[in-house]
């Protein structure tokens, strides 16, 4: 197929990387000059109407270290990437008209902010280029589903037996083709760094379970590491739940979260684990996670603006607290749980917590403090390196009882602490903390 001789950009957002990219591969079959566009939009450094950043310094050092990674595998493809620091709808639209774009790429969304950017995008780029976007961070594609948005069903069982019964998982994406090396614009875009978003710089706790860089390089040495030299994937049913060290867990969802990695080429990883090494619970485990991962997803597309709201996707009311009080003392882990206090000391000075301690201070958060939830869910969005809206407000409406959880279950957080840090190494680790403050 002849290519077109005009340039398409490819404009990144949560999906930096090369392999199994929508855009990147289709613009490169299409279109002789391919660009690619990132942007560190300062609205993403603000305060929130609660008082602390939309992201915080943990995040942005990892989706620091993620785009410099993207920049070096593009330029691998003779694709600049384009690093820029303005609202995106300006940044691109000066792009367009300098570069003589006529096309651009991009991954659908469907929250708020990210759709009003869209529209205003097009409707700013309106008859100048085409716009080319398709739902790119699932693992079943909405195409493949086996029932429409509105039979979408409101508990998870039901959504996983139907997509495991009658729905399947596409194969990856080819890597982009290599372009002309005379594509590769002349002129040098460097990433900020933390200073230069409004951060200190920040040394890497050493006790954090996360010790990890971001970007696409290292979310597959992870996957290297977790996979094929530990096996650790062989026991992964068995130690998810864990809070102390770096392999009880996989640790992919930061690297899922800015699309470092897709779940898809998770998920056949998976698939070659389990003909190379061992089929087992643990392997299939992993896989039901980012199933998980996917409904919460497509909650999120069928109710859209309620899953940010009080009520949540249930509509439903409850009498909740906004004292700051009680806020501070769930965040500096001064509260009268300490498992609560060792999770929350954990965030605050690694931004990671384990998948264990969320539900239990989330728990704690709506139906002990009965704060409004959305407070929690905005310090949860400000501190994990690993956020993921869908997946953040889905879990938080989930755990306060204006979401998918049919029980509506409450934790006993003595209990947890007792099953989960039974000797109390965790606990003792991280309250330890507050001496050194």
């Amino acid at each position: 197929m002849q290519k077109i001789k005009e340039t398409a950009l490819v404009w990144l957002r949560n999906d930096l990387r090369v392999t199994d990219h929508f855009g990147l591969y289709n613009a490169t079959n299409k279109y002789e000059n391919v660009i690619a566009y990132f942007c560190f939009d300062p609205a993403h450094y603000k305060n929130t109407k609660w008082g602390f950043k939309k992201t915080s310094a943990y995040r942005a050092q990892f989706l620091i270290e993620s785009v410099i990674q993207a920049q070096k595998d593009l330029a691998e493809k003779n694709i600049t990437l384009i690093i820029d620091n303005q609202n995106p709808v300006e940044g691109i639209a000066d792009y367009v008209a300098s570069q003589n774009i006529k096309a651009i790429y991009f991954q659908k969304e469907w929250t708020p902010e990210e759709i009003a950017i869209e529209d205003d995008l097009c409707l700013k780029l309106k008859g100048e280029v085409v716009f080319h976007s398709d739902y790119d961070q699932f693992l079943f594609h909405p195409e493949d589903v086996p029932m429409s948005l509105e039979q979408l069903p409101e508990v998870f069982t039901q959504f996983r037996k139907e997509c495991e019964k009658k729905s399947w998982v596409r194969k990856c994406y080819p890597s982009p083709n290599t372009l002309d090396s005379s594509n590769y614009l002349n002129e040098e875009f460097r990433c900020p760094d933390l200073q230069e978003l409004g951060f200190e710089n920040k040394r890497t706790h050493p006790n954090t379970a996360f010790p990890f860089k971001g970007g696409s390089k290292e979310a597959k040495n992870r996957i290297n590491h977790y996979f094929w030299e530990s096996k650790k994937l062989s026991f992964y049913k068995n130690t998810r739940n864990g809070l102390l060290g770096i392999d009880y867990s996989s640790k992919l969802s930061a690297w899922l979260a800015n699309g470092s990695i897709s779940s898809r080429e998770i998920y056949w990883e998976v698939v070659e684990y389990e003909k190379s090494i061992k089929k087992n619970q643990s392997t299939y485990w992993l896989i039901f996670e980012l199933i998980w991962r996917d409904y919460f997803k497509y909650i999120s597309l069928k109710h859209q603006n309620k899953i940010f709201q009080l009520g949540g996707i249930l509509n439903k009311k409850y009498e909740w607290e906004n004292d700051s009080n009680i806020l501070n003392q769930w965040i500096e882990g001064k509260t009268k749980e300490p498992f609560v206090n060792a999770n929350m000391i954990e965030l605050k000075k690694t931004g990671w917590m384990s998948n264990r301690g969320r539900q239990n201070v989330a728990s704690y958060f709506s139906k002990e403090l009965y704060m409004d939830w959305r407070i929690g869910a905005a310090y949860f969005e400000s501190l994990l390196i690993d956020y993921d809206v869908h997946s953040n407000y889905g879990n938080w409406m989930y755990i306060s009882g204006v979401g998918n959880d049919p029980r509506d279950r409450k934790f006993n957080i003595r209990s947890q602490a007792e099953r989960y840090d039974g000797n109390g190494s965790f606990q003792k680790l991280w309250n330890q903390q507050t001496l050194f403050e």
